[in-house]
């Protein structure tokens, strides 16, 4: 686990180079656009994506109409998602700041979307915490996760009991459809959705 600004400095230059990363491939996009739109409320909710990385998922947002704040801790990511907004022509806010203790004002937005940024978190209840503290009373939690083959990340089921303890409601979906990571997978990955 590492949330090192340098450590993620260091991987800005390659990031994108994975598929579900940099959403280059029109039908990696297409899949991450469905799955995402499909349990988001309508635009244009205000969206904070926490662990943004160099802004995919912040772009495709916004390219949708949705009001995006991506937010990360390496300052190269955050030069590599406000480049990708502008190339997009779309307008998303990028700040930084340490995913674990969000520099944003609380009940300020209708969806928290953190992908594959807990497994990096020191303390994953006191990050959720922090996270929640951002919604609005009717917002949404939205997390991508996985158990990896390496052995890093959590199951769903550890996450689904991780949630619970500080919300009532939440809904997890494998994701192992091949279009969504560019090729088939043999590890865990799923969507947990919490809506009050």
């Amino acid at each position: 686990m590492t949330t090192d600004a340098t450590y993620w400095d260091d991987q800005a230059a390659t990031f994108d180079e994975q598929p579900d990363h940099g959403l280059r491939d029109p039908r990696v996009r297409d899949a991450w656009e469905r799955l995402l739109l499909g349990c988001l409320p309508a635009a244009p909710a205000a969206v904070a994506d926490l662990g943004c990385g160099t802004g995919s998922l912040s772009v495709l947002l916004a390219s949708a109409g949705y009001t995006v704040t991506g937010l990360d801790n390496a300052p190269l990511m955050i030069k590599a998602a406000r480049a990708k907004a502008r190339e997009a022509q779309v307008s998303a806010r990028f700040v930084t700041s340490d995913a674990a203790v969000p520099a944003l004002p609380p009940e300020s937005f209708d969806v928290v979307l953190a992908r594959h940024v807990l497994w990096a978190m020191p303390d994953i209840d006191a990050a959720l915490t922090e996270w929640i503290r951002l919604l609005r009373p009717a917002g949404t939690l939205v997390l991508i996760e996985g158990r990896w083959h390496t052995g890093v990340g959590f199951s769903a089921a550890e996450m689904e009991a991780t949630v619970r303890r500080q919300r009532a409601a939440a809904t997890v979906t494998r994701l192992d459809d091949p279009l969504l990571w560019g090729a088939p997978i043999t590890d865990e990955r799923y969507l947990l959705v919490s809506s009050h």
